[in-house]
């Protein structure tokens, strides 16, 4: 690397991201998919700005997580990859109760992370602390959690509108998305 190239903060080229989007549409069709796996992408972003101070609004929770289910096999933070676990569609539970969230179901690099903190997949008792402190107006009485088991009409036909229409229903002015 230059010194120029250091003094912009580049990352060494060894530092490069995981090429999963490349791993997967592989993985696909090595599956025996005869079209490739497209990603969804949009040219403009649905998203909006929001109308109040963050302090003054209410924020909901999105995650892929996965209620616990005894019965369906090793879930845990060291679990291999668990597609029993897999729930398909919509839920949404209390936000002044903890959960019990796990991970198993999705498929992440079990070979550089692991699931041993819960905050990275589901930051509920993160996002009371920023209520109680006044980051945020307050935490939305539910959290929702959105299948990943779907195909791209399903998701956008079915899972959202449903998604959507929960979020109004608790009268979120804002949501955090954690994709796992």
């Amino acid at each position: 690397m230059t010194g120029h190239e250091q003094d912009l903060g580049f990352a060494p080229e060894h530092d490069a991201p995981i090429p999963y989007m490349h791993r997967i549409r592989e993985y696909y069709q090595t599956l025996g998919y005869g079209t490739p796996y497209r990603w969804a992408h949009y040219a403009e972003v649905p998203f909006q700005p929001l109308k109040k101070p963050l302090a003054e609004c209410r924020v909901t929770l999105i995650t892929t997580a996965a209620p616990y289910q005894p019965g369906k096999g090793d879930q845990g933070p060291g679990a291999p990859y668990n597609a029993a676990a897999k729930f398909y569609r919509v839920y949404s539970s209390d936000t002044a109760l903890d959960h019990d969230l796990r991970i198993s179901h999705v498929a992440i690099d079990r070979a550089h992370t692991t699931a041993e903190d819960s905050n990275t997949y589901f930051p509920l008792p993160l996002l009371r602390r920023c209520a109680a402190v006044g980051r945020i107006g307050a935490v939305a009485p539910s959290f929702h959690g959105m299948p990943t088991n779907r195909s791209q009409r399903a998701t956008i036909e079915r899972d959202c509108p449903e998604l959507l229409a929960r979020c109004r229903a608790d009268g979120a002015d804002a949501a955090i998305l954690v994709a796992n």
